[in-house]
């Protein structure tokens, strides 16, 4: 017996006590508190209810305020058009399971179903998935880190008792004016149908609420569902003095790695978007789908992009999408640049094609570079491995979601590609760079590399080179 009793404690330590802990002490995994200058969100738990929750949309409403309902999937089935006006006015919707229960007491597999079939809810009445969850109680199991991990979980940075009606409303609003700061995660409830819970709760609530939202509008504040405070949070988020360190020494060691192979810089910008240097091809022998081939030995220009301009992008930009479009746009400029330099460098006047390494290369076909696979060896392994390593350095330590599908994309674009452009392409480039110059004209190239641009934003696309990486 005394056996199984130290079973058992070991068991519910390891799969429930230190995962919980974990979370809320050290916000592990979780998102729980913003940073924004006079933004609050107001998250409400256990609805929907038929009563309260019509009421707290109108109070909202009111204030133009927006908030996000966690709610529980077996209420929200019977509340179809609650939650397609909480979408329709602007809130975010995340789940609270199905029933009202500790995801301690139930199987990972369980909690998998709870969560499923009540996103599967939530997509009948609003078109849409949720992308948040909250277990109820905040309270998490070792697997869901693993078995959610397409979820952010949102706990919160206050809450205040405001299920038990003896708090009062006047109470209630005393403590939550304490909490009138810049970031908040409020959890309030909308619904008192649940375990520990009175039914009539709710309408302390709406009382304290209003007073709150009276006094943070008249401070300046507004109020934010969660989707708008974790955006506020990325955007405000400064590089850790770590990997402030790792990029200035990463950004020597490029000036270094300049000098040595004399990198030749194209144009004469003093934030250059790229460098380039005359070498031989040493790779298989490639035949270009317009004719003509490359072999081992054959004179190319070697691409790379310029890393500074790289990490300026990755700095400004949080969305790796809009940093993919700002590399192509970049792109854009730069090769007609690079084709009119290169027309007169006497030490590239037998190149047959333009040479580079990516790992991230959709979309570059549709600028006039052919995608190769390279072959599977020590050099493509090395380079997956640098170019992973650098992407984790240039983009911000965002959290949850938008670090799954960053890593997501990655794990789509694992290997390197080599891409090239023969001579004829890179001529077409020269040949239009200098008419629009004569022409006094900035747009270069603008029809085909609007398509470009176009169809990458299609493909969530950006462009590497063999020494860097977005």
């Amino acid at each position: 017996m005394e056996n199984f009793l130290l079973w058992v404690f070991y068991v519910m330590t390891f799969y429930a006590f230190l995962p919980g802990v974990i979370s809320r002490t050290f916000g592990f995994r979780v998102f729980k508190r913003g940073k924004a200058e006079k933004e609050i969100a107001l998250t409400f738990d256990d609805g929907p209810d038929s009563n309260y929750t019509p009421q707290l949309l109108d109070l909202l409403k009111r204030y133009n305020a927006k908030a996000t309902f966690f709610v529980v999937g077996s209420h929200a089935e019977k509340e179809l058009d609650l939650l397609r006006r909480m979408k329709d006015e602007g809130h975010d919707i995340g789940i609270h399971n199905y029933v009202h229960k500790s995801n301690w007491l139930m199987r990972p597999r369980t909690v998998k179903r709870q969560i499923e079939k009540t996103n599967a809810i939530i997509e009948t009445a609003t078109g849409e998935r949720s992308n948040y969850y909250r277990p109820p109680w905040g309270i998490v199991n070792l697997f869901d880190y693993s078995n959610l991990g397409y979820l952010q979980i949102i706990l919160w940075s206050s809450l205040f008792g405001d299920w038990r009606i003896r708090v009062g409303a006047e109470r209630l609003q005393r403590r939550m004016m304490k909490k009138l700061r810049p970031g908040e995660v409020l959890l309030l409830h909308d619904c008192g149908k649940t375990f520990g819970a009175d039914k009539a709760a709710p309408r302390n609530m709406l009382i304290a609420l209003e007073a709150y939202l009276e006094q943070g509008t008249q401070q300046g504040y507004s109020f934010v569902n969660i989707t708008q405070m974790i955006k506020l949070s990325d955007a405000s988020r400064k590089p850790s003095l770590i990997k402030r360190t790792l990029i200035s020494l990463w950004l020597l060691w490029e000036k270094a790695f300049h000098a040595a192979f004399r990198l030749k810089q194209v144009g004469e910008s003093d934030q250059p978007s790229f460098h380039y240097r005359v070498t031989t091809y040493s790779g298989q022998t490639v035949e270009f789908a317009e004719g003509g081939t490359i072999g081992k030995g054959d004179a190319v220009a070697e691409l790379h992009f310029d890393n500074g301009m790289l990490s300026r992008i990755a700095a400004r930009y949080k969305s790796p999408l809009a940093a993919g479009l700002r590399v192509i746009r970049e792109v854009e400029h730069a090769l007609p640049q690079l084709a009119m330099q290169l027309a007169e460098d006497p030490d590239a006047s037998d190149i047959k094609a333009v040479y580079g390494v990516t790992m991230i290369h959709r979309g570059a076909d549709r600028l006039g570079f052919e995608v190769f696979r390279l072959p599977d060896g020590l050099f493509a392994r090395s380079t997956n491995v640098y170019l992973r390593l650098l992407t984790k350095v240039l983009t911000p330590s965002d959290s949850g979601k938008r670090q799954k599908e960053r890593s997501k994309r990655l794990k789509d674009a694992s290997s390197p590609r080599m891409l090239l452009m023969p001579m004829q392409r890179v001529r077409q480039y020269a040949a239009a760079g200098l008419s629009n110059l004569q022409e006094g004209t900035a747009d270069l190239l603008r029809s085909p590399v609007d398509r470009a641009i176009a169809g990458a934003a299609d493909e969530s696309s950006a462009i590497g080179s063999k020494t860097t990486a977005l």
